[in-house]
């Protein structure tokens, strides 16, 4: 009772303030007795509280009662279960006893069971051992006597049976009953094998020129036994037979004979080809099946071949033409696919096969180009249709065994694609002379020079033919000649026919800045020069991709070893060092074209303006002259995106701090020419902004990386003409002002403010001394430091300092 009583008070709220738990005695007394009146009625009151004592002593007594019976019941229930635990115990220790006695009694059952086993199984064993000497015993007896009668068809199966038996018997060589069948096992196999040699000797004299009818059953037989016999019998069998089969060709093909030379080679593959045809008619049943006796002779044939070439071609090498050795070598590895196609390669002594590897899929036309030749040469050269798709080297477990003989002398092939390679770019040059530049093809998206194509088709064939010939040294040799030409190519092709500025720096000569004094435009490129940068720009950036491709596709094919040698990154430098002279030259020539819309800003009189009309002539030229350029070059350099937003990016670094310099010429200038300026260089950020799509009918959203410079720029310019227009009066204001909208600490900068809003020297000195004072304090390095951090030109704003020295002849003329 007393615990629901707690419950009730938790879970029902109570109203009795003696339950609250901020209860205060005082505050209760005096809500009882508010006034001396309610005293009357204390006894009452006191009784009351009493009578509730009273009630909750009686709660909390039964509830204690409660609690000590529960108790006592537990107490009662704990010592059953222990009495259940005991009597369990009991249970399963009888048990326990039980099973023992069984299993005790199991075993004396089965004690007489096991002994009988042991015993059968030792019985067995005996027999099948007294079995086994006997079938020894008499198969060694038997042996002996049909190897004296050279019954070899019955002594190769007897043989195979009695050496299995007497397997059987190696743990028993310590009974010298035993030990003796074992040497008369012995001495019977060296008997049957001097006796096979002598026989073969015989049949096939190492010293005879002439080869007997046919083969003898009794040969045959003995090739049987042979193969139970040491291998070293049937070595020495095999290496005999197979030099008596080859005794001819040695003496038909001295290194005297007419035939011998690399024009002939045909005649020593023919007549291997008559021989192993005789040798099948013959003999193809005398030798067993798996001795692979056509193969051994084809592959010994072409172990004599390789070093009987070598040893002619190393006496004769000045007579080896490119011709004759690609001849030689074509008809070899013809043969050698012949021989993959015949023969499995089982007896070669390194016959591990290489998997063939799928070449990586790519959009690159010299790598598509290239599997397809490699496929025609195999199909045409190896008559294999079967396997198309696959190379032919790693197919063809062959390849190599005679051919490695001219890889000593590959350097003629060498020498000549050198020859080839170099009359080749002597070819593009002259027919770039000869047919000009190429039209402009802005339908297509710029036009890849098509002498790029035919280099790289070419050294798609010198790579295969070399890779067929050899994978070792000659490749890297080759490597180093496509490396030469793809230099000489990019060198007098590719730069070589970019068209040439008006000066070496870019920038303009006297002449044609007597000319933009005048009022003239300097020279600009033509449409067909803009459209030859921009197909130079192509053709390098296709050289680039694909001299990648053609490192990637050597390296699979030379040896792992020489993978390392094999770099074309230098070559790869110069391509992009291509593609970066082409891109600055575009950026030149619309530059220069807009010097003298900027020239003719700097000398207009801004403070003679009298109110703000439409934009200045200038700006108008400066936006001609790019919609005159940017759209040509933008659809030559379709298919190159990348590189025409580089253009872009290169054009805002160079044109945006030239115009700001430019606008610090503008001086004095007075509010109504401040206005003109501004809203001239609001004109131009927008068409800046424009530029990428500028002129095209599809309107394309501007790279971020091109938009980010562009507003940094052109904003730092509209800021400045922002201070320009500003009141210098209080000069607080305005020197603090100046600080917050260009945030620039240069002093020379904020002179150059004042120079444009047309200040006296003496206000100009106040206003600097005011302007030193109200700069922040540097973190280092000083006011030099931000200064020359702030103004010193980047490459993109000052190309050189030819650049420099014709604007200070311009300024003196």
């Amino acid at each position: 009772m007393l615990l629901g009583s707690i419950l009730d008070l938790w879970v029902f709220p109570s109203q009795d303030p003696l339950d609250r738990a901020d209860f205060n005695a005082v505050e209760y007394i005096n809500t009882l007795f508010p006034t001396e009146q309610s005293l009357a009625n204390i006894d009452e009151v006191v009784n009351k509280i009493r009578l509730k004592i009273r009630r909750l002593d009686d709660n909390i007594r039964t509830v204690v009662r409660g609690q000590t019976n529960v108790g006592q019941d537990g107490r009662q229930a704990l010592e059953e279960a222990q009495k259940a635990i005991q009597q369990l115990f009991g249970k399963i220790k009888d048990i326990k006893d039980k099973a023992e006695k069984s299993e005790q009694m199991v075993k004396e059952i089965t004690r007489d069971i096991k002994q009988l086993d042991h015993a059968k199984r030792h019985l067995t064993t005996s027999i099948t051992t007294l079995n086994h000497l006997h079938m020894l015993a008499g198969g060694v007896d038997s042996l002996e006597a049909m190897t004296r009668r050279r019954q070899y068809g019955e002594v190769a199966n007897l043989l195979q049976g009695v050496v299995n038996v007497l397997e059987h018997f190696n743990k028993y060589m310590g009974i010298p009953q035993i030990r003796q069948l074992s040497e008369r096992v012995k001495a019977a196999q060296n008997e049957l094998g001097q006796q096979i040699l002598a026989d073969f000797e015989e049949a096939f004299p190492s010293q005879g020129t002439k080869r007997p009818g046919g083969p003898s059953n009794v040969l045959r037989d003995a090739c049987l036994v042979a193969s139970v016999l040491d291998p070293r019998i049937k070595q020495e069998i095999i290496k005999k037979f197979i030099k008596q089969h080859l005794s001819e060709y040695l003496v038909l093909f001295q290194e005297n004979q007419d035939v011998a030379w690399l024009d002939k080679i045909d005649r020593r593959y023919a007549w291997i080809k008559r021989q192993l045809m005789d040798y099948e008619e013959k003999y193809g049943r005398m030798f067993p099946q798996e001795w692979c006796m056509t193969e051994r002779i084809a592959v010994q044939f072409c172990h004599v071949t390789r070093t009987e070439l070598a040893k002619i071609m190393r006496t004769r090498a000045k007579e080896i033409e490119v011709k004759l050795l690609l001849f030689a070598i074509q008809r070899t590895t013809n043969f050698e696919g012949l021989m993959a196609k015949r023969f499995s390669g089982c007896t070669l002594a390194d016959g591990t096969v290489k998997k063939a590897e799928l070449p990586p899929p790519s959009t690159n036309p010299f790598l598509e180009d290239e599997t397809g030749a490699e496929t025609d040469e195999t199909v045409i050269e190896k008559g294999d249709i079967d396997r198309p798709k696959k190379p032919k080297a790693p197919d063809n477990p062959f390849h190599g065994i005679i051919s490695k003989c001219f890889e000593p002398h590959l350097y003629v092939y060498i020498e000549s694609q050198d020859k080839n390679l170099g009359e080749l770019i002597d070819r593009f040059v002259a027919d770039f002379k000869a047919q000009g530049p190429p039209k402009p093809n802005v339908d297509e998206g710029g036009a890849v020079l098509p002498s790029c194509a035919d280099l790289f088709v070419y050294y798609k064939k010198c790579m295969v033919q070399c890779s067929q010939l050899s994978t070792g040294e000659p490749m890297i040799a080759l490597t180093t000649i496509f490396q030469k030409y793809l230099r000489e190519y990019a060198w007098k092709i590719l730069s070589g026919n970019l068209p040439k500025t008006t000066s070496s720096s870019g920038g303009l000569t006297i002449t044609s800045l007597l000319k933009e004094k005048e009022g003239s435009e300097v020279a600009k490129f033509t449409v067909e020069e803009l459209c030859l940068i921009c197909s130079i720009l192509s053709t390098a950036e296709y050289c680039l991709a694909t001299t990648q491709q053609l490192e990637e596709k050597l390296k699979e094919k030379v040896d792992a070893s020489l993978m390392e040698r094999i770099n074309l990154t230098g070559e790869m430098d110069t391509f992009s060092i291509v593609i970066s002279n082409s891109i600055q030259l575009l950026v030149q020539d619309l530059d220069a074209a807009c010097d003298p819309a900027l020239t003719a800003m700097s000398k207009m009189q801004w403070q003679n303006v009298e109110h703000v009309g439409d934009q200045s002539p200038y700006v108008t030229s400066v936006i001609l002259h790019i919609k005159q350029n940017v759209p040509i070059i933008r659809d030559n350099l379709a298919s190159t995106r990348k590189y025409f937003t580089q253009f872009c990016i290169k054009f805002a670094n160079s044109f945006i701090p030239k115009f700001i310099n430019h606008l610090f010429k503008c001086k004095p200038i007075s509010m109504v020419g401040a206005e003109q300026l501004l809203l001239d260089t609001h004109s131009l950020k927008m068409v800046l902004l424009d530029l990428p799509s500028i002129g095209s009918q599809v309107v394309r959203k501007a790279p971020a990386s091109y938009t980010k410079i562009v507003v940094k720029g052109m904003t730092r310019a509209e800021m400045i003409l922002k201070v320009v227009m500003a009141p210098h009066e209080p000069p607080v204001v305005f020197v603090d002002n100046y600080i917050k909208l260009l945030a620039d600490c240069s002093t020379d900068t904020f002179q150059k403010i004042l120079d444009m809003k047309g200040l006296k020297r003496s206000e100009q000195s106040s206003m600097l001394e005011l302007f030193r004072q109200r700069l922040p304090t540097p973190p280092s390095g000083g006011e030099n430091t931000s200064s020359m951090s702030l103004t010193a030109p980047t490459p993109e704003q000052e190309s050189s300092r030819i650049r420099k020295l014709e604007k200070l002849i311009k300024k003196r003329l």
